[in-house]
């Protein structure tokens, strides 16, 4: 009896217990102290690694002098190669403007928008290095506006005749427009009708009213064909600007 006993409590330790139940706990958030705490140490540790390339580059250098000397050597090489290229391009460009010439029948064989870009370039040959074509739509009277050496503003209406001095003579509706525009748009100094034909005999009066430069057929012969600028062959015209 004893021993079935004793029997009963072995065989009833040997059996396995039943595991608990562990209840799980959703972790509470993390407090502001926590977050603030992570990103110093994220700071902390790109500070580090930052120093860490640094220190490690400045060690490559040191040891690689020749490397930074032949870098450095490239770089002024390249540098005067690019500054000379500009500076002969820019020489170039002046010699060719400067170089510029038209003849009488090779304007009239322009056309009118042709006619814009020409004036434009004999512009630019005489040293205005702003001058641009503007002609077109909404162009409001103006073609073509230039600031000479002497920093006066110029705007110039074209107007191109295919027959030349056949042609229809410019009248002065051509001239009020752009006057009427001119000085309070452009702030013109020197308002300008040029034409490759001839003008009616009431432009002259009414320009010199309103002071306006006209310039003909025989004006800008001389002008394209020679080597004066156009301020030369005006009369009259504005003088230069206070420090220019």
């Amino acid at each position: 009896m004893p021993t079935r006993h004793l029997r009963r409590r072995y065989l009833a330790s040997r059996r396995p217990r039943p595991a608990h139940r562990t209840s799980r706990r959703r972790p509470y958030p993390r407090s502001r102290r926590h977050r603030r705490r992570d990103r110093q140490v994220l700071v902390l540790g790109a500070g580090v690694l930052g120093l860490a390339v640094v220190w490690a580059a400045l060690a490559w250098l040191v040891t690689h002098v020749w490397a930074v000397v032949m870098l450095g050597a490239v770089a002024v090489v390249a540098a005067t190669w690019f500054v000379t290229r500009t500076r002969r391009q820019r020489a170039w460009t002046r010699v060719q403007q400067q170089a510029l010439r038209y003849e009488l029948p090779q304007l009239d064989a322009l056309g009118h928008r042709d006619f814009e870009y020409a004036v434009r370039d004999l512009m630019l040959r005489d040293g205005c290095t702003d001058a641009r074509q503007v002609g077109g739509a909404g162009d409001n009277g103006a073609d073509v506006l230039a600031t000479d050496p002497h920093g006066r503003t110029w705007v110039i209406q074209c107007k191109h005749r295919r027959a030349g001095d056949r042609g229809s003579a410019v009248g002065t509706p051509d001239l009020q427009r752009v006057n009427g525009t001119a000085r309070q748009l452009y702030g013109a100094d020197v308002v300008l009708v040029i034409t490759n034909g001839r003008f009616s005999n009431r432009c002259a009066p009414l320009a010199q009213q309103l002071r306006m430069h006209l310039a003909d057929r025989r004006v800008l012969a001389a002008w394209a064909a020679g080597s004066r600028p156009l301020w030369e062959l005006l009369p009259r015209v504005p003088a230069a600007r206070a420090g220019t």
